[in-house]
């Protein structure tokens, strides 16, 4: 269902664009921009944890013997400021769906993109972009009978690193170290799906990330500035 919906979409700007390429990457923006209220909403709730943490290391000290009461004051101390331990995590959730109907999509244009047309599909995905032959065949160097990541995988891993070190370089203190661990296995991992995922998945991939690396430039300028001006 997923799928068929964002194929949908993909299909509609594709006939406005006429270039599979193109349409991908303005569908990504799209998505982008959909989400942006809940980007705006995430970076709300980091900065208000981030006010919180002095009253959330008194809890952590007061109650550092008593895990179930520490608990019991952190959510109410939440509670009271109206922070939503979790808030973070939501444009994450809901972008994951989209990535795998978009996978889908994209693995398979002729059903969920070009509605079974698979004259315009052939047509559509057979075009050339930028180094790429097409969009459909992952992005791979062939090393004997190993496929190595292309260039694309390796510009999606390294906006992957580059957009959540910014991310988490905008939070206080010291990182937790599953965060560290994640800042360098997200990216790696993407780096190895590039060798199986659509040219066009990755493409998304790699816009979504530098819309998210705008955004992260911005924003907190933005929240500085009116800080400031009180």
């Amino acid at each position: 269902m997923i799928a068929k919906t964002l194929g949908s979409l993909l299909f509609f700007i594709y006939n406005v664009v006429n270039n599979y390429a193109i349409a991908i990457i303005l569908f990504t923006v799209i998505v982008k921009v959909v989400l942006l209220p809940l980007t705006l909403n995430q970076v709300k709730q980091t900065k208000e944890m981030q006010k919180l943490q002095p009253k959330l290391k008194e809890l952590q000290k007061k109650y550092k013997n008593d895990k179930e009461t520490l608990n019991v004051k952190t959510m109410e101390l939440y509670k009271e400021y109206k922070i939503n331990p979790l808030g973070g995590c939501l444009p994450l959730l809901i972008q994951m769906p989209i990535l795998f109907g978009l996978f889908g999509a994209l693995r398979n244009p002729v059903e969920f993109v070009f509605q079974n047309n698979a004259e315009l599909a052939a047509r559509a995905t057979s075009a050339s972009f930028l180094w790429l032959a097409n969009l459909v065949d992952p992005d791979v160097f062939m090393v004997g009978n190993f496929a190595v990541p292309g260039i694309l995988p390796i510009i999606a891993a390294i906006s992957t690193y580059v957009s959540m070190n910014t991310m988490n370089a905008a939070n206080q203190g010291d990182q937790p170290q599953a965060m560290k661990t994640m800042n360098l296995l997200l990216p790696a991992m993407i780096l190895m799906w590039g060798r199986s995922f659509p040219a066009g998945l990755t493409l998304y991939w790699v816009i979504s990330n530098l819309f998210q690396m705008g955004q992260q430039f911005f924003l907190p300028r933005g929240d500085v500035l009116k800080e400031e001006k009180k």
